[in-house]
Order: structure tokens, then sequence, then C-alpha cells
């Protein structure tokens, strides 16, 4: 299409959000354009001193139907969709008295603030529907080759700085651009309104999902340098503090494709308890993870479960940074990476709800990873209720999407059921907790022991659920003596218990539900092994 030059003489305003509407109404009618305006927007600008035509002394018809109608006449989009280099179209507009309009400044009924909004009635939101925003923003959109279309106030100074450089017109490639966001916007209208309407009737999964992300910011590159990547984050904010949403300090580099994986992955395993909780993750695999009262302690106890899967790890911690926080993370990786011969140990990322200025500066102040790398990530403070269950788990294949429901469950005391001759004792119950919580975000098939709320081995994404308990044991070493392990789905066969007893598991726990988990037990009992069923299972693909 080639892009003519067309003066803006003439603009329509109508928009919900009134965010610097007048100062750009009023830069508009300074450089001679007549301004064209809809019901509040038209007091708003009146009010303020900005000279406008009502809607009706074009259309020749007053708002009817409670504002449902006041846009949809051909006067409007006789003028939005006409073009002007064909001859048909000007005659047709001289025919029937129909100006151009050279540029539309619309915003949409707020439909998703007045849906999240508590105590929202179905009638209240029928209402919220906007249908004459979005066709004029289609149409003007469409005929984008001689109309402006302006859709948010973050337009309008790009929109003024391209009049006042081009004698009152706006450049075609710009008009392309706002083409582009203008379509976007009115499909993910849309697809918020399809997606109401399928919760309201009880449809998780209706017959056409359309998901609407907004570009976060484009990354160095994917999973490989050799794949660009970019990052986008559900439009529709629930306020669940999550790593999509976090917010990076000031300092280190700029946050990859791998980084923002491992880090949801973290984080979402510390918001998972109650207690002061640090988990680090390696590819996608927490390599420790720990609970205390004190969270400077559980970064501890976290970190030397495997200080060398800890290199360039992510850190998650579900409390504020603090300066005693800080200086424990930068005296593990100082004095773990001389021991280990790795003076360049250093931490990828860091999320927390919030860091201490002090706690920065520390931070900060470690030559090398602290200074330049380390990317500093504050998620806000964590709230149980704040955690969305309607968003989608959403995995890619070549082709198509699966999407399913979180994962959310997680320690149920309530459904434990013990099987065994001997119960846990409290010490156990806690550490199975913990067990049980991270086997929820390893990699199946998965083992994880944990000791004093502390994980201490871990055998992740095996092919075989007899090799990942061999991995954790190896691991945890003398550590296993007392432990307890969790496994993320069932045993099929004793194998793992024997196993387990082998090298001094003290409880386990287990999802149950084999055709022979009597085998299971009976071999739990033979070493007064302590067995648990929690009734569900947590494969992670």
């Amino acid at each position: 299409m080639t892009h003519k030059t067309v003066t803006i003489r003439r603009a329509l305003i109508s928009v919900s959000d009134k965010t610097g509407i007048v100062p750009f109404a009023r830069a508009l009618a300074a450089m001679g354009v007549e301004i064209i305006s809809t019901g509040g927007t038209a007091r708003t600008l009146t009010e303020a001193g900005v000279e406008v035509v009502g809607i009706e002394k074009v259309t020749g018809f007053g708002e009817m139907m409670d504002g449902r109608v006041k846009t949809l006449h051909p006067k409007v989009h006789g003028g939005l969709l006409a073009r002007r280099d064909n001859p048909e179209h000007v005659e047709a507009m001289r025919q029937n008295q129909i100006d151009p309009i050279d540029l539309v400044c619309v915003n949409l009924y707020p439909f998703e603030q007045t849906v999240a909004r508590p105590g929202c009635t179905p009638d209240e939101a029928i209402e919220n529907i906007d249908i004459g925003g979005p066709s004029m923003v289609r149409s003007a959109a469409k005929n984008h080759a001689f109309v402006t279309i302006v859709t948010s106030p973050q337009q309008y100074d790009l929109v003024l700085t391209e009049m006042k450089t081009n004698q009152g017109a706006v450049g075609g490639a710009t008009r392309s651009q706002l083409a582009r966001e203008a379509f976007a916007l009115t499909a993910a209208y849309d697809a918020a309104i399809s997606r109401y309407l399928a919760g309201r009737d009880g449809q998780t999964f209706p017959q056409r999902l359309t998901i609407n992300l907004q570009r976060g910011m484009e990354l160095r590159y994917g999973e490989n340098p050799h794949q660009a990547a970019a990052f986008y984050r559900l439009a529709r904010d629930s306020g669940e503090p999550c790593a999509a949403r976090a917010r990076q300090l000031p300092g280190g580099k700029q946050i990859s494709f791998n980084n923002l994986m491992d880090t949801n992955a973290a984080f979402e395993l510390v918001k998972e308890f109650d207690e002061p909780a640090v988990a680090i993750i390696k590819h996608m695999n927490p390599c420790g993870c720990a609970i205390d009262a004190d969270i400077v302690e559980a970064y501890r106890k976290a970190y030397i479960a495997d200080p060398i899967s800890a290199f360039g790890g992510i850190i998650a911690v579900n409390r504020p940074v603090t300066e005693p926080l800080a200086d424990a993370i930068c005296e593990c990786y100082q004095r773990w990476g001389k021991a280990l011969g790795a003076g360049g140990f250093f931490a990828e990322v860091i999320i927390a709800p919030s860091f201490d200025e002090p706690a920065v500066e520390l931070i900060r102040g470690r030559k090398r990873w602290g200074r330049e790398d380390v990317r500093l990530l504050a998620a806000g403070d964590l709230r149980r209720g704040a955690i969305d269950p309607a968003e989608l788990d959403v995995r890619c294949l070549v082709g198509g999407m699966l999407c399913q429901q979180r994962d959310l469950i997680g320690w149920e005391p309530d459904q434990n059921r013990v099987v065994s001759k001997r119960r846990p004792t409290e010490a156990e119950w806690t550490d199975l907790q913990v067990a049980w919580t991270a086997v929820k975000h390893v990699k199946s098939n998965t083992i994880v022991l944990v000791k004093d709320r502390r994980i201490v081995g871990v055998g992740a994404g095996q092919m075989n659920r007899v090799d990942a308990g061999m991995l954790a044991i190896r691991q945890a070493k003398e550590h296993a003596q007392g432990a307890a392990m969790a496994s993320d789905a069932f045993f099929p066969f004793p194998d793992n218990v024997t196993q387990a007893a082998r090298a001094g598991i003290a409880a386990i726990a287990q999802p149950g539900g084999s055709k022979q988990d009597q085998l299971s037990i009976d071999e739990a009992d033979k070493h007064q092994i302590a067995m648990v069923f929690t009734g569900k299972r947590h494969f992670k693909h």
C-alpha cells in the first residue's frame, strides 16, 4: 500500500480514559484541527475551553438508547472509510454531504476493569461492552492509508510531534504502526469479552481460546544464541506476585529467556510456603530448598545442599532481602567459590518480595557478579489470596498448544493417609511437607530427600523412578540417614522402598493408587519406614 500524505484537518475524539486528552485536543485545535466529540468527552473538552462540534450536529441524530447509539452512522463511518484517491468514494461523499475525518482518538469502555471489580453484575458487564468505539477504531485502522487512529494516551506525543514536523500530517509508517496496534487492541478486547462470557457460563476450555499478551521486552536470545526471543506478559493483571510482573532493580545484565524460566520456577516454589523459605534453581529444578524460622538460616541450609549446582543459579526467597540475608548470600558464594576452586561463583538472579536499600548496596558492591551481572527482581508482597486460579498453564507444541488448570494443590495435611504401621514423628511430618512441596516443582520422574527442613538430595527428570531415587540418595550421602523421601507419583513396585531402606530413609510420601500398593506398604513396614499416601500426584513434564 502506498501511503499518502494527509494533513489532519478534522478529528473525532471519544475516550473513556481521559488521561491527557485535554492537552492533546488543545494542541490539535491550536494547529487548526476541527474537533468532533461525544458525550462525556465533549463536556470535558468544552469545560477546559476547547471548542468542539457535538456528534449530533454531524449525524443529525441525538444519542439514543442510553448512549448505545451515537456514532453508528454513515456520516461518521463514511468519513472514516472513504478512500480519498477513489473518485467514486469522493463522489459518494459529495452527494451525501459527508466530510472526511482524518484522525480518530478513541479508547474503549473499561470492560476488563469492570468485570474485575468485586460484585460486578452481569448487567454491568454487558453495559461495558463497547460497540461504537471498536467500530470506529476498525474503520479508521482499515483506512489507515488516509486516517490516523489513536487508541492510547501513550500515543499522543508521537502524533503531535509528527504533526508539528510535517505541517499537520502524520507519516504513513506511523499510521501503519498505529493501525496494527489498533487491530491488536480490538482483538484483545473481544477476547476479554469472550473469556468473561465463557467463565460466566462455566466453560474453562471454550471452543476458541484467545490469549491476550503484551510484549514486555525483547530478549538477547532464546534458549540458545541462534534463537531470537521476546517476553510477553498476560495483559490481564490479576495482581499475583510472580516473575513475569517482577520489577528489575537498576544494575545487572538484561534478563534472558532461560533466566526468566528458572526465575519463575524458583519463585513459584517459595510461594508454596508460609514459613520463611529459600529455593535455588538450576535448569528448572531445585538444587536447594529449605525453610526455617530465620530466613538467613534458611538460605544457608538451601545453599549447602549443592553448592556446585548453585553456580550460576537462581535464588528465590519469600521474605524481603535484608542486609543480613544479602551478607549471607555474598558470604556463601565467596566461601564456597574458593573452597571449590571457582572464584567466579555468581547468581544469575535473586528474586524476592522486596529488597532493603542496604542489601542492594551490599550486593551491588561485590566485584563482577554483584556489580555487573546479577539481576535483582522485586515481585511485591506475597498474598495467598492474589493467586489467580483461572490462569491457565499453557505448553506449546509445534502446531498447537496444550492448556490445563494450574497445579495449585500443595501439602494437604487433612488429606494425607498414614498407611504404614509406624506413624511419622513430628519432625518427619515437617520434612515430608518440604519434600512433597518441592517434588511438585521438579521434572518427572523425581525423588526428593529432605532432612531438618532442607533438601539433601534430588533425582530429577529420569526415565525411571529407581534411577531418580539412586541419584537423590547419592547426592544426599550420609544425610539420607533419617531423611524424608517424596515421590511425584506412586511406586508400582517396592524397589524404591527397598532402596530407601538401604540408605536409612525414615519416612516416605507418595500419592498411592497403584494396584500393587500393598507391596510397598509391606516393604515399608518391614524396615519400620513411615509411609504416607497423599492421594495426589505431581507429574511435571
